[in-house]
């Protein structure tokens, strides 16, 4: 019984401590992301690196890479402002920093566009390049 009880207590207290690296953000799904680009209700982090950035983007997105200390210059002044942020793929990871970023600087309506450039080519929308 102790032990369960340790155990119990033990897995309480390491729920706070989750790395921030770690953490996840709500998905947006395509079409809510078109809609809120079209509305013009939505900033969008492009966390894959200045070189793919330059390649090709989500019009309007940021180069979270290039940005460093000054994004916050960047974003808007609403801090309840949508916020997506993107990498690759499905399966990448990279997003993260960026939505980190965005939260330590007070964004409470964070979200991760899954599909990444991979999947927004894929669908035919079109891109910037830089």
């Amino acid at each position: 019984m102790r032990h369960a009880i340790a155990l119990t207590v033990a897995l309480i207290a390491g729920v706070g401590l989750v790395r921030a690296e770690d953490q996840t953000f709500p998905n947006i799904t395509h079409e809510e992301l078109l809609k809120a680009i079209e509305a013009k209700q939505v900033t969008l982090l492009d966390a894959n690196g200045s070189e793919s950035y330059a390649e090709g983007h989500i019009p309007k997105a940021i180069d979270f890479e290039k940005q460093g200390k000054d994004l916050a210059a960047k974003l808007p002044a609403d801090k309840s402002s949508l916020i997506v942020a993107y990498c690759g793929n499905e399966q990448c990871t990279a997003y993260r920093a960026a939505a980190k970023a965005a939260k330590e600087l007070g964004y409470t309506n964070i979200k991760h566009y899954a599909k990444g450039i991979v999947g927004w080519k894929k669908s035919g929308a079109k891109i910037e390049a830089n």
